[in-house]
């Protein structure tokens, strides 16, 4: 099942309120300006600053705030 697109528009990310970007198979959004993906756990997006992985963790393979 994929995330609603209706969502998806809606969704902003909670620190800067910048768009957030789909990232990969549904496994995460990315805010560019912050430089994080805010990851996706069971099909629900994990929007809490401090869940939020660095993007370059995230291009290594880190799915989890360390």
């Amino acid at each position: 099942m994929s995330l609603n697109k209706e969502l998806l528009e809606i969704l902003a990310c909670p620190k800067c309120k910048s768009d957030l970007t789909l990232v990969g198979r549904e496994e995460g959004l990315k805010c560019v300006p912050c430089a994080v993906v805010y990851p996706i756990k069971e099909e629900i997006p994990v929007m809490l600053i401090d869940e939020a992985v660095p993007l370059t963790d995230w291009e290594h393979g880190v799915r989890e705030k360390k």
